[in-house]
């Protein structure tokens, strides 16, 4: 009688590991950054149609790289949960820190999962506040990893290239303008980009808006 093939567990987290990154590295990059008014979130993109930046709900915001189908469901999904709990509660009580910690509880399960294939994506979470001490910019990883950025979030192929140019030029009191050719100077001259912006200054409720359709 044979034995069944034995593989540490280590070498399985490792190889699920491989398996996320890989294709999250085919994926084409997003940016979010703060900037004087808010935070404006930048992908290279050429699709108008599949979105890869979303609104959530009145504050929140939501981009993502990796399989289309996998963070569409994920955005989904953050609606469905924003919504129920703004209904059940109060639309105040609806924050960016219960939606990460939503989706890290998620995609950190599927990650662990002896059955289930691991997502492949990389999200980023971020909402605006009253003031720009109140902004907050949240980077979900494959695995369920949060990480809280202070100034910036930069996921998808070419992050490191990304964030050096970034922090070269970073100035959390730009205005929107400047921050806007500072995300976009980033990317390679010729690429389609999708832009939006989660601005304090609007007088509605809902902060989040479009840039150029």
């Amino acid at each position: 009688m044979s034995l069944p093939f034995y593989v540490a567990p280590e070498q399985q987290m490792k190889d699920r590991a491989d398996f996320a990154r890989k294709g999250i590295a085919r994926g084409r990059s997003v940016v979010a950054l703060r900037f004087r008014d808010g935070i404006v979130m930048v992908a290279e993109n050429p699709s108008g149609t599949l979105h890869k930046i979303s609104e959530i709900y009145d504050r929140i915001a939501f981009a993502a790289v990796g399989r289309y189908n996998e963070f569409e469901n994920l955005r989904i999904a953050g609606i469905r949960y924003a919504d129920l709990r703004g209904y059940s509660y109060d639309r105040r009580d609806v924050n960016a820190t219960g939606l990460v910690n939503a989706y890290a509880q998620q995609l950190g399960a599927t990650f662990s999962s002896a059955v289930d294939k691991p997502f492949e994506v990389d999200l980023i979470v971020a909402e605006v506040g009253a003031s720009s001490a109140d902004d907050q910019i949240f980077r979900v990883g494959f695995d369920g990893t949060i990480t809280d950025e202070p100034r910036f979030a930069v996921v998808g192929g070419a992050t490191d290239k990304l964030q050096t140019k970034i922090s070269a030029g970073f100035d959390p009191d730009s205005d929107l303008d400047t921050a806007l050719e500072l995300a976009t100077r980033c990317f390679a001259n010729g690429a389609v980009l999708e832009m939006a912006v989660l601005d304090r200054t609007r007088p509605q409720a809902r902060k989040f808006r479009r840039i150029g359709g």
